[in-house]
């Protein structure tokens, strides 16, 4: 694919801001004051597709409110990775059926992931009538258009061909207030990891310019965000499909030089495609955060080929090991999938030794959950969910057990945090992330929100620490 047949053209962006005003013009002719209720489910790039809908949604004249029962239209934002979060969307939108037949005139709109997937839009075009609209992230930058279609004809309009997906630069984005901020570098996946249905509904791998990616990151901290996380389904494959010799070790190297006081974060990262360069970057680089996220999976060599994750246990294990030597003070977390189809107690206890040979800071884990239409769904899978939950209660023993015993080493000292929002916590009022991304709750006043503070660490627990400012 052309990456000129990749690149959205600026008419055909002027041509959605053309939809956007007679949407507004539309509402305005009726007097009204539309009200949106945007609701996103799942990973961190559904939240920055979300902020892009939003931004076109107020750029057709919305504005938004939480209550789905007073918005001329509630748009779902969905995930597809895991059942139970399809489960939840299928269940708000029998919870819109009340909403809907309150106000007839209510545009119920379903997109992201799970919408892509034919199954499930054939499965709402039958069953959810009350779906006016379902398009997936290939169609997100022609929301407007398909929103109009809708507006004007009454009639229910669906977008989920199966499209090889495109870069649309240029859309309005509606920022949540704070100091974090989510910056897409390159969209789709060409990896097929056996239990995964993200390449099937994001498409293949194709990477922003890099001048884009600046000019957005360096807005972003001009702007007064201090805590800046780029986005990709692997970002260690950046630039691969420019053919400039330009990849994302020398996209976080030209970051780095963006004058002003702020971390960069990146995820996610896939093993078979981290180098020894990107270590030694995130070393050199001063506004990198010395944090990796570097999802590893299984322990187990034979199920890590089953899950066509293309690395061994070995090179993860040298991978981890040439990352400390070059930050000593790295913070590691990753992703952990217990129960594959076919996986083994013994298998299942080689993640476990793994888990305790790293010594990782935190784990994301997961009993395994079958999507309908990867490989390892039709995979056979003789051993009960009850094994399954003995083998990962096991891992979450080992793994809480060492975040525990990490946080309460921390006691006493001191460490640099961006304090970030308001926590909920009326001994501990303010959130707060380290560099190394852990959560810290703090005393203080909500005036320090948004500034770098030294903090006193008084206490831990295995999710948290707890401070005070010196």
């Amino acid at each position: 694919m052309k990456r000129e047949e990749i690149v959205i053209p600026a008419e055909a962006i002027a041509r959605q801001r053309d939809f956007q005003e007679k949407i507004k013009a539309l509402f305005s002719a009726r007097q009204a004051h539309p009200l949106a209720c945007v609701e996103t489910f799942g990973c961190q790039q559904n939240v920055a597709d979300g902020q892009r809908i939003m931004g076109m949604l107020a750029a057709c004249g919305f504005t938004f409110t939480e209550e789905a029962r007073e918005a001329d239209l509630v748009l779902l934002n969905t995930c597809a990775i895991r059942e139970h979060a399809e489960q939840r969307v299928f269940g708000n939108l029998g919870i819109l059926t009340h909403s809907k037949r309150e106000n007839p005139e209510q545009i119920i709109v379903l997109c992201g992931c799970m919408a892509q997937e034919p199954r499930v839009a054939e499965r709402v075009k039958q069953s959810y009538r009350l779906v006016d609209l379902v398009f997936g992230p290939q169609a997100l930058w022609k929301f407007p258009e398909l929103l109009w279609q809708v507006c004007e004809t009454r009639k229910r309009v669906f977008s989920i061909d199966d499209e090889h997906g495109g870069i649309a630069e240029g859309l309005p984005v509606v920022r949540e207030r704070g100091v974090k901020a989510w910056v897409s570098i390159m969209y789709g996946c060409n990896n097929f990891c056996s239990y995964c249905i993200v390449p099937y509904v994001r498409g293949r791998e194709r990477s922003r310019d890099p001048a884009a990616v600046l000019a957005e990151v360096r807005e972003l901290v001009e702007a007064g965000y201090r805590d800046i996380t780029l986005l990709g389904q692997n970002v260690n494959s950046y630039g691969n499909d420019l053919d400039a010799g330009y990849h994302f070790p020398d996209l976080l190297r030209d970051i780095d030089q963006i004058p002003g006081d702020y971390w960069i974060r990146f995820m996610s990262s896939h093993p078979k495609d981290a180098t020894p360069q990107l270590f030694d970057t995130m070393a050199d680089c001063a506004h990198v955060a010395k944090q990796l996220h570097l999802p590893f999976q299984s322990g187990n060599n034979r199920v890590l080929g089953e899950m066509n994750r293309r690395y061994t246990r070995e090179k993860y294990l040298e991978l981890i090991h040439y990352a400390r030597s070059r930050m000593p003070g790295l913070v590691l977390t990753s992703d952990v999938i217990i129960g594959f189809p076919g996986e083994t107690r013994a298998e299942a206890m080689d993640t476990v030794s793994l888990v305790e040979e790293v010594g990782f800071d935190a784990l994301f884990t997961f009993l395994y959950s079958p999507r309908p239409g990867t490989k390892a769904a039709a995979m056979p899978d003789p051993t009960p969910r009850e094994e399954k939950q003995r083998w990962f209660d096991q891992l979450l023993e080992v793994q809480n057990a060492h975040s525990a015993a990490i946080h309460a080493g921390y006691v006493g000292k001191t460490l640099r945090v961006l304090a970030d929002g308001e926590s909920g916590d009326e001994a501990y009022p303010l959130s707060s992330r380290t560099e190394g991304n852990r959560l810290v709750r703090l005393k203080g006043d909500k005036s320090l929100i948004g500034q770098f503070l030294h903090v006193k660490i008084t206490g831990s627990n295995t999710w948290a620490l707890y401070g005070e400012p010196v």
